[in-house]
């Protein structure tokens, strides 16, 4: 369940203006350290390693930004067998990155579990005391209103840390996440960690991950951890930041003391971004703001999230929950869903062409014969009453690991499921099927048509 908060951007911060207009502008940051000589450097001179960006990011209506390291003591240090260096932040310091104008700070990297679980749970809550979005995994994907956007941010670490985690590409869990975030916002955009560090090209990883994640619904990517910039490209028609390079750090090689900013705006509906560029002094740690940097033209067109029955559907987290909330265009009034432990949804129209649009979610609940908790898929009709249960959850052929609508369609339910039978559970037993489905008006009844489970095979990237 998430933990993550929603937050409303409604105005301006500083007596600054964040938008023009509809021009909402959003900044995207490198690396960030408050640990080893940037510690130091902030103790012993007493300058603000930001006196720089004021104007900038106070004038944004988003700014984030990767934070390197967890709070805490570091006594509590966990070790590791690499020599990576441990970052443990003072408690004290995270107040700095709400006077630089941050709004959230990813901690989904290799160094988010320096100092164990309790060092993520406490850098997380550090950084929500100060009204700052923590970008964790666990979190994902974090729904906040920026200006008239709604945007989904998802971050993901490819490179394991001293807890030994790392999310993998292809993945199911992130193409769930990815499938929520898309059908319930305007923007996508990915938090990403991943790449060889000081290599100032993408890898083929990168590249890879990169293109499987647009395809899957990425906007927008933004890279760290090499510490030195990686040129921006458009891939499949997405800008990506394969790394910004560090921001505020204390690396001492020349090409990590360049960084890159992502400066991204939404005019009218249309994403698009350009780069600016940082130098750190030689002997410094603290970045300045240098001249923009080159970045492909890669306007992106946000689609609409989900629409069901006229409602324009979205998410947010309140209380730490997802919830949904439907208004119709010009109307003021908007109905709210109960708190639900969603993993995706997505609207089609599952009773045929001519048949009313119903939003299929997938929940997680505890079998109610077994206790085991598992994925339940949900067939809701949105009303001016609010989302009204047409199917509560039960159970396909088998256990269920994902499903999605067919694209070109949506009438059609494809489903990924586990090798294992109701009659005998066996979780982890190796390989899937999977199999599709129709909506019969009270539940589903499967399909056998092989062209379509060879389209929903393809859907899922299962091979034969």
């Amino acid at each position: 369940m998430p933990r993550a908060r929603s937050i409303l951007i409604a105005g301006c911060f500083f007596g600054l203006a964040c938008c023009a207009g509809d021009d909402v502008r959003l900044l995207f940051t490198g690396d960030i350290l408050l640990s080893r000589q940037v510690r130091r450097e902030i103790e012993v001179t007493g300058r603000f390693p930001w006196d720089g960006f004021a104007q900038l990011f106070h004038g944004a209506a988003w700014v984030a930004g990767n934070l390197e390291g967890a709070v805490g003591d570091p006594r509590e240090c966990l070790p590791a067998a690499s020599g990576s260096p441990c970052f443990d932040i003072p408690p004290a310091s995270i107040p700095l990155l709400t006077r630089a104008g941050f709004r959230a700070l990813g901690i989904a990297n290799n160094h988010a579990f320096d100092l164990g679980s309790a060092g993520h749970r406490a850098t997380r809550e550090a950084l929500q005391h100060e009204g700052l979005e923590a970008l964790s995994w666990e979190d994902s994907p974090a729904f906040v209103k920026i200006g008239a956007y709604d945007a989904a941010v998802i971050a993901v670490s490819l490179v394991p840390g001293r807890d030994g985690a790392r999310q993998q590409i292809p993945s199911t869990e992130l193409r769930q996440k990815l499938r929520l975030a898309r059908n319930l916002a305007d923007i996508v955009v990915v938090f990403i960690h991943w790449g060889s560090e000081l290599l100032d090209w993408p890898d083929t990883e990168q590249r890879n991950a990169a293109g499987w994640l647009v395809r899957n619904g990425a906007d927008l990517i933004i890279g760290h951890h090499p510490h030195v910039v990686q040129a921006p490209e458009c891939v499949q028609g997405r800008p990506v930041f394969f790394s910004l390079g560090n921001h505020l750090f204390d690396q001492k090689y020349p090409a990590t003391k360049q960084g890159l900013i992502a400066d991204c705006h939404i005019r009218a509906g249309v994403l698009e971004c350009a780069g600016i560029g940082t130098q750190t002094p030689t002997g410094s740690a603290f970045p300045q703001p240098g001249v923009a940097s080159f970045v492909p033209s890669c306007p992106v067109r946000l689609a609409p999230p989900a629409n069901v029955n006229g409602y324009a559907v979205r998410a947010r987290v309140l209380d730490g929950e997802y919830v949904m909330e439907g208004r119709r265009p010009l109307e003021a009034r908007a109905w709210r869903s109960p708190a639900l432990p969603l993993v995706s949804a997505e609207a089609g129209k599952l009773a045929g062409p001519a048949g009313p649009d119903y939003l299929l979610t997938l929940e997680r609940h505890p079998s109610s014969l077994d206790g085991e908790d598992g994925l339940r898929p949900y067939v809701y009709e949105a009303r001016e009453t609010g989302l009204v249960a047409r199917w509560r959850g039960s159970a396909l052929a088998w256990p269920l690991l994902d499903a999605a609508l067919l694209p070109g369609n949506s009438a059609v339910l494809c489903a990924l499921h586990r090798r294992d039978s109701f009659l005998v559970l066996q979780p982890g037993a190796s390989g899937v099927r999977t199999a599709a489905y129709r909506w019969n008006g009270f539940g589903f009844s499967g399909v056998d048509d092989p062209q379509t489970l060879e389209k929903c095979r393809v859907l899922f990237e299962v091979e034969r």
